[in-house]
């Protein structure tokens, strides 16, 4: 097994695995503490395969807007068509952090792309805590934020998918620190996101909106992001405690399809 990484910031490509067979699990773990999001290429999974990769990982849960595929209810197929202009989760986000306990990773593999186009950026949560000021970091460390499913932001994304997939429209909210101490390597990190993050607790979302403006435009900066090229087989696992990612949305007019499972968290301290 070699280690390749893609950026200065964060992601690491894994290289000399197949999943589909023994692959040594502690060293995959640790790589994904130390690099945030690993990728694997040429991973010819079939939905059984993949359920097995992740289980070793953590524990699958299901999506709570989308159904999963067939026989899989905890794989969601992430699905953009050739007609279709907004392409699903295409902002910069942390999943569902709407939820009491959000997920401590998410997988996502790569079955039929565009020509062109479809990268996903990913941003490293650490970086833009400690790239901070000290006083800053001072008034962030007191702050809880108020998540919300129901972000306009994010359902111009997310809308059309749930009524045409038969999920749930309800709202979830969940209130998490600004800054939470992540719970395999003790380091802290940004943890509010453009896409759920309404307001701080306590305050009004007039109130909150300058320094979430800051916050937001802050912690995805160039220099504490990586961008992966996906091809078919591709598969991306990242740590959802301590980055961000964003779908970019630049091939209109050709289909993508990709499977996603999300690993279970827990609750952010």
């Amino acid at each position: 097994m070699q280690i390749r990484r893609i950026s200065g910031a964060l992601g690491a490509e894994i290289l000399g695995v197949e999943l589909s067979k023994d692959f040594p699990e502690q060293e995959i773990r640790k790589a994904f503490l130390e690099h945030q999001v690993i990728f694997f290429r040429e991973q010819a999974l079939s939905p059984a395969q993949f359920m097995a990769f992740a289980r070793r990982m953590g524990k699958p849960i299901e999506y709570p807007f989308v159904p999963g595929i067939e026989g899989f209810p905890e794989v969601i197929e992430v699905k953009k068509l050739e007609h279709e202009r907004s392409n699903f989760g295409g902002i910069w986000h942390s999943d569902t952090s709407y939820l009491e306990e959000p997920p401590m990773g998410s997988m996502l593999l790569a079955r039929e792309l565009p020509p062109y186009g479809g990268d996903t950026l990913f941003a490293n949560q650490y970086l833009a805590y400690e790239e901070l000021s000290e006083g800053m970091r001072r008034v962030l460390d007191g702050l809880a934020a108020v998540n919300s499913s129901s972000k306009a932001d994010v359902s111009r994304t997310r809308e059309d998918r749930v009524k045409e997939r038969g999920g749930r429209s309800q709202e979830l909210i969940a209130e998490h620190p600004v800054v939470r101490t992540h719970p395999e390597t003790g380091r802290k990190a940004l943890y509010v996101n453009v896409a759920h993050t309404a307001r701080f607790k306590g305050m009004t979302e007039e109130e909150s909106v300058p320094l979430l403006k800051f916050l937001f435009e802050h912690q995805v900066r160039p220099e504490f992001t990586c961008r992966f090229q996906w091809r078919v087989g591709s598969l991306a696992f990242w740590d959802n405690r301590c980055a961000q990612h964003n779908p970019v949305n630049d091939y209109h007019g050709h289909r993508r399809v990709m499977h996603r499972i999300t690993l279970a968290g827990d609750k952010p301290r």
